[in-house]
């Protein structure tokens, strides 16, 4: 009898996440794509802000030089001014962090993002710290990270609900591999995958020409990437930021989609 209620309790559990997770669904003002989001901008706005100073904290906290902070806080917000990313309710800083090692860029949700001074010496134009930062912007407007905690929910509840109808009494280890089965698949949900990353390339390639820079420059951020990758580990931002195959390839065709008769004249590099 007890076993027969904890599977009908895991069965109740496990329909209640999936209806929760497929009926919370919005339409994206950006990408007009239909996602399965359980946040509004304005938790994802809270949650970015309470979580920056401890993401600053991990690589050092802000670097201290003034004007290259300021350069880098310019060039984002001339990116957000002049594509939709300016017309979200999201509240843009950019921040360039201390760490001179560490080759990584990365976004929280809401609007914080963050460059490393280890990525940013590595850039050779302002085009390029454009083409990052407008990749960063684009994980924001998409609401990749709330698509990310959304599923995360999802994963975390339907093996919880796994765990209660699997759980033995008389043999109570498999509590502890329920309870790592949860965190396992919670940890698979954290990371962008290969579509997140091509929507935000793609998203750079559409921002950096209206904010008056080369799209192109996204393509030479790569071969950065590629050349730090040889030298040893991967770069961290190949960490947070899965390599989804052949991006450059992906990006010359962003671009030739977006000017099939050229670029405009007078596009910073």
């Amino acid at each position: 009898m007890r076993g027969s209620l904890r599977y009908i309790i895991a069965l109740l559990l496990g329909g209640i996440t999936l209806i929760s997770y497929y009926c919370k669904r919005s339409v994206n003002d950006v990408t007009g794509e239909t996602q399965h989001i359980d946040m509004t901008a304005d938790q994802e706005i809270a949650l970015g802000l309470q979580a920056a100073p401890e993401m600053a904290q991990q690589y050092g906290g802000l670097h201290p030089d003034k004007q290259a902070s300021a350069a880098v806080e310019r060039i984002g917000q001339q990116i957000v001014r002049s594509t939709k990313a300016g017309q979200t309710a999201y509240k843009f800083q950019f921040h360039l962090l201390a760490d001179e090692n560490t080759i990584n860029a990365f976004a929280l949700p809401g609007g914080q993002v963050f460059i490393t001074a280890g990525l940013l010496k590595n850039l050779k134009t302002e085009g390029q710290v454009a083409g990052v930062l407008a990749h960063e912007i684009g994980h924001v407007v998409a609401r990749h990270s709330a698509e990310q905690i959304a599923k995360s929910n999802l994963t975390q509840g339907l093996t919880g609900a796994a765990a209660i109808g699997l759980y033995d009494p008389d043999r109570p280890g498999t509590a502890a591999s329920a309870a790592a089965a949860a965190m396992v698949g919670k940890l698979l949900t954290l990371r962008y995958g290969r579509e997140d990353e091509l929507e935000a390339d793609k998203l750079a390639v559409d921002f950096t020409p209206s904010a008056g820079y080369d799209p192109r420059a996204m393509i030479q951020v790569m071969q950065v990437l590629e050349q730090a990758n040889q030298g040893g580990g991967p770069p961290e931002f190949l960490s947070t930021h899965p390599n989804p195959g052949n991006r450059i390839e992906e990006l010359q065709r962003d671009i030739q989609t977006d000017f099939p008769q050229g670029l405009p004249a007078n596009l910073k590099p």
